[in-house]
């Protein structure tokens, strides 16, 4: 292959709905290989999603832009579709030699508003997303013989809720309830406890089918010239997480193992975002990197060079099951959101069904007001609990951080800068009020969650 180092396999493994909640991120989970993977490679502990919500952070991190950039206003199952497919990391790497194939969900590209070949992929092994069938095609595809360089994507369905009443894809019994502690943006209480020991054991599963698949990465003598990427979308689907742009929602797991200094079990503490994994690639790959990415590289962090670490990431919202518009900036030490809607209580159809949700519902959450603006101090208030907006003492820095937010937002092309936010006439959108996610705004239904 023209211009590149050496011929170099890239193995995507990601899921849904993850956020850091694994053991090497210093979680009381029960994930031994997502655990091993770390020991081998590099754990960025500040890794964060471009958008909170499935299809735009999938977008965010395939095309190296914001979500915005790319044109996933929202769900791909919701009629949303990138801009130009052409512009996907898989479609630039089948361009530069690559053979490229998808075992399992993907989530960018959906029928009948666009196809899985479109994104890039050369074979479709399965759309499967369950615990066992991606893996099973990604072992039959690993047992080839192949002359070209791959990039093979495995994409699992499970920690993502099924159904109406939210439960989590399983396949062991629960973990033991009485012995978990929730996230820390949940009461603990017998529904958030028995609600997070059923999240827990998805996310068993799921290390469980990565694990087969990096053993057939050994199996078949890929281990020495493989770049594993090991990811997921964006934070668990707890009330306060995913479709937050707090910590909670927009931090996620990137662990990744392979040659060129993605080895010895380094950690990494410098932010970065999962639009700086193109070019990141393309630097590894010795590839020129393509006009419209808008992140960077991050190699230079492996070997200890923080002299261009990111200064901020951003990340934004748009519409996930209801419109509820909001852009966010982080840097090492504040955090500034500003959501952009008049209505002003809590979303509820984009916090998916559940008992943690029913909880919170049938005490105050129906009632609660959202605030436009929220500025946190990361150092004192990592939960991000303390809304400091409002206090003049801290009016220089939110106006810094706002600032900030408005030059990425122009800089970007991002149409929120101009009051807009893009509609189509394909989308399926639930009015804010309702409860549901499908749109049902009988709140009977959350009552039939209580555990």
């Amino acid at each position: 292959m023209k211009n590149q180092i050496k011929p170099l396999n890239i193995l995507y493994l990601h899921s849904h709905d993850t956020g850091r909640y694994c053991e090497p991120y210093g979680y009381a989970a029960q994930t031994p290989h997502i655990q091993k993977l770390a020991e081998e490679g590099v754990i960025f502990r500040k890794a964060y999603c471009g958008n909170p919500t499935c299809s735009p952070s999938r977008a965010c991190l395939l095309t190296g832009q914001s979500a915005h950039a790319a044109g996933m206003f929202g769900l791909a199952h919701r009629g949303w579709t990138l801009n130009d497919y052409k512009q996907t990391l898989i479609n630039f790497l089948k361009e530069h030699g690559y053979f490229t194939a998808l075992s399992g969900i993907q989530h960018i590209a959906l029928a009948p508003y666009a196809e899985p070949e479109d994104a890039g992929y050369d074979e479709i092994l399965t759309l499967d997303g369950s615990f066992d069938t991606p893996v099973a095609a990604a072992e039959d595809f690993l047992a080839r013989q192949h002359k070209r360089p791959f990039f093979l994507d495995v994409g699992l369905f499970p920690p993502h809720r099924t159904g109406n009443d939210g439960d989590f894809p399983s396949k062991h019994p629960p973990t033991d309830e009485r012995y978990v502690m929730p996230p820390a943006v949940l009461p603990d209480t017998p529904e958030s406890r028995h609600d997070y020991s059923r999240y827990l054991t998805s996310v068993r599963g799921t290390d469980e089918s990565f694990g087969q698949v990096l053993s057939a990465i050994d199996r078949y003598g890929y281990r020495d010239n493989t770049l594993v990427i090991c990811t997921t979308d964006h934070g668990p689907a707890f009330p306060h997480m995913k479709c937050r742009l707090t910590d909670h929602g927009i931090g996620v797991m990137l662990i990744m193992r392979g040659p060129h200094g993605f080895s010895g079990g380094k950690v990494i503490d410098e932010m970065v975002s999962q639009v700086d994994l193109f070019p990141s690639i393309c630097n590894l790959l010795n590839l020129p990197k393509p006009t419209w990415l808008e992140g960077q590289s991050f190699l230079p962090l492996l070997h200890g060079d923080n002299s261009q670490a990111r200064q901020a990431i951003f990340a934004e919202v748009n519409y996930h099951a209801a419109e509820e518009p909001g852009r966010a900036v982080r840097t090492n030490r504040w955090k500034y959101i500003r959501r952009y809607t008049d209505y002003n209580q809590t979303v509820l159809p984009n916090i998916d069904n559940s008992i943690s949700k029913t909880y919170l519902y049938n005490r105050d959450l129906k009632e609660r007001e959202e605030p436009k603006e929220f500025l946190f101090d990361l150092c004192y208030d990592p939960q991000e609990a303390n809304n400091l907006a409002a206090a003049p003492q801290y009016k220089a820095i939110k106006n810094e951080m706002e600032e900030a937010l408005r030059q990425w937002m122009r800089d970007t092309g991002d149409p929120l800068f101009e009051g807009v936010l893009p509609k189509n006439d394909r989308m399926i959108v639930t009015p804010q009020h309702h409860f549901n996610p499908d749109g049902n705004t009988v709140t009977e239904t959350s009552q039939n969650l209580e555990h």
